[in-house]
């Protein structure tokens, strides 16, 4: 019974982890790690957030953040911290993050299976 005690336990953490996982791309994380050494700070994360707003109803916020919020879901990719908070979770579960400097874009980009629609500009989701 112990064996399968553990192996419940273990499935509703990996469960709860996948279900609130953001994904940082390669590419977005060596420009996070860049930005953060132009700082200066090694204290410093990146907060993926959902706020009220935007022509579609929500927007998208990236910025870094010293805080540790109660609830804050936190996971590493190469050594750079990504944040988000509990009430943002659900809108970004398996939400990409990734760069782009391109001639036709450049910035970060947030590719989200949860999105409904966005408007033209692409700041705002529903």
């Amino acid at each position: 019974m112990t064996t399968s005690a553990q192996t419940g336990t273990e499935a509703v953490a990996e469960t709860t982890k996948a279900a609130t996982t953001i994904i940082l791309t390669d590419v977005a994380a060596e420009k996070v790690k860049n930005l953060l050494e132009q700082e200066g700070r090694d204290d410093l994360r990146l907060r993926v957030a959902v706020q009220p707003g935007g022509c579609s109803g929500l927007r998208y916020q990236l910025f870094f953040d010293e805080r540790s919020l109660d609830g804050d879901i936190v996971d590493d990719f190469g050594g750079v911290q990504v944040v988000v908070d509990r009430m943002s979770a659900p809108y970004l579960t398996g939400a990409t993050v990734d760069y782009a400097d391109r001639i036709d874009a450049q910035g970060f980009t947030i590719d989200n299976p949860n999105a409904g629609g966005s408007c033209a500009c692409g700041d705002s989701f529903h």
